[in-house]
């Protein structure tokens, strides 16, 4: 979350950041109200604490001077205080729960350099690589659900019988490339310097709050044991949409030493969305789907070195595509595109050669995003309580957290399997994940096994 700080100082600044945000539900007039009845709240209460201590010193003091009647005064008015002081809290208390609620709902400031727009069409294509050495594609390219079944390594009728629209399996070399993709992903970032985790599955509210998914993308998250739009506790819990969250969340309320920074920890993990909001868009293949893997990368780093971090972490994620030979470009994502929680945002963008959009680069095929590279500066720092201490006898001070997919996988399968085709119908292994592959070079499907209910019986 924002500075309370800032709040009060550059009330403008937040109401511009609201505004190129698409954000509606919050108040600020109103909020600037309650916070200043808060602020002078807290002022009587410390006044009449400090009324009730002197007369609380005053009371021995009049009774070992034997002045019974005016120790008995005080001792009322003692008695006043205490239930004022009481009454000022209890209204504290509650303004206080209004603050944080609304406080939850502000979103990050951008950062000067963001370009100011509202919605796609206005973020920023910084640049695009890998399309001065193409390779020859089929002069019709197929579609990636459309070869994944004729190849049977993709089955979308069996997994929405098995679990509903969105899922999907991956069999043979399709099951055997998604598991190549994250390895090859592993040992790549650990070679930029990456410890590894292997975080939980299940995150718990306090953690989705920590990082941004929640209160605002409730709808999105699946709950376990319980409707979303039911009350909900900091320990109720969610299936991880992000290894962002669980990683992130590792050093909660926890102070590290300046010595300690710069952290960067990489996290497979498979993520879980509803896309509520997305409903009926991409309907075929694997593009948007509810259950897919990642390799997340998550920095803490200090305030004044995030932004230089933030450019090496995008070349981090980038290079997994220069790696596969894959054609990407990187946009600079604008104002009213980029999140609620991020102070600047990059884009990246797998090129895959099938299904032409309107978008698309000149040479047909459509854009997929495959990671997003952000800082948040100390937005998630405050919501998690993520410190560090610059030095040892120094005030512990909020650290910047960053991060960025290195990178989402069912897309980067569908620009494999687009842009390696053959015009035989195979895909040629990329050669970076041909070690994990046992120098295998092709992926050439084999015979389905029986025939979905829709056939006319298993083949004979």
């Amino acid at each position: 979350m924002i500075d309370r700080r800032l709040l009060r100082k550059e009330p403008d600044t937040v109401r511009t950041a609201m505004e190129r945000k698409g954000v509606t539900d919050v108040d600020l007039d109103e909020l600037l109200a309650i916070d200043e009845e808060w602020r002078e709240l807290k002022s009587r209460g410390d006044e009449l604490r400090h009324e009730r201590n002197q007369i609380s010193s005053d009371i021995g003091e009049l009774k070992a001077e034997g002045e019974e009647e005016a120790a008995q005064e005080a001792i009322e008015r003692s008695s006043e205080l205490k239930s004022e002081i009481a009454e000022v809290e209890a209204r504290a208390d509650e303004l206080t729960a209004k603050l944080d609620e609304a406080m939850l709902r502000i979103p990050q400031i951008p950062h000067e350099s963001v370009p100011v727009g509202e919605g796609e069409s206005d973020n920023i294509e910084a640049r695009r690589e890998g399309f001065s050495d193409l390779r020859d594609l089929p002069d019709a390219v197929v579609p990636h659900y459309d070869l994944g079944e004729d190849l049977d390594i993709l089955d979308f009728e069996r997994g929405a019988k098995v679990a509903g629209g969105g899922y999907f399996f991956m069999k043979g070399d399709g099951a055997r490339l998604e598991h190549a993709l994250i390895q090859f992903m592993l040992d790549h970032h650990r070679e930029q310097g990456y410890t590894q985790v292997h975080p939980p599955i299940l995150v718990n509210s306090r953690s989705m709050r920590g990082t941004g998914q929640f209160p605002k993308f409730v709808d999105d998250a699946y709950r376990v044991g319980g409707a979303n739009d039911a009350p909900y506790d900091d320990d109720d819990l969610w299936l991880c949409p992000t290894a962002e969250v669980s990683v992130t969340n590792m050093y909660r309320d926890e102070v590290l030493y300046d010595d300690d920074l710069p952290v960067k920890h990489q996290a497979y993990s498979p993520n879980f969305r509803r896309e509520a909001g997305e409903h009926g868009t991409e309907t075929r293949g694997m593009v948007r789907v509810h259950q897919f893997d990642k390799v997340e990368l998550v920095n803490f780093v200090r305030p004044e070195e995030s932004y230089d971090r933030l450019d090496s972490l995008l070349a981090e994620a980038e290079s997994v595509l220069r790696e596969l030979g894959l054609p990407y470009r990187v946009l600079d994502m604008c104002t009213g595109d980029m999140g609620f929680t991020q102070a600047k945002k990059y884009d990246i963008e797998v090129w895959a050669p099938a299904d032409d959009m309107d978008d698309g680069p000149a040479e047909g095929g459509r854009w997929l995003e495959v990671s997003s590279v952000s800082n948040f500066e100390a937005f998630q720092a405050r919501r998690a309580g993520l410190r560090y201490r610059p030095e040892r006898h120094e005030s512990a001070e909020y650290l910047h957290t960053l991060n960025g997919s290195g990178v989402a996988l069912p897309r980067v399968v569908v620009a494999i399997l687009e842009y390696y085709q053959r015009p035989d119908g195979k895909v040629t292994v990329p050669e970076a994940l041909r070690p994990y592959f046992d120098g295998q070079t092709l992926i050439e499907g084999h015979e389905p096994v029986g025939e979905s209910a829709v056939g006319a019986g298993r083949k004979e």
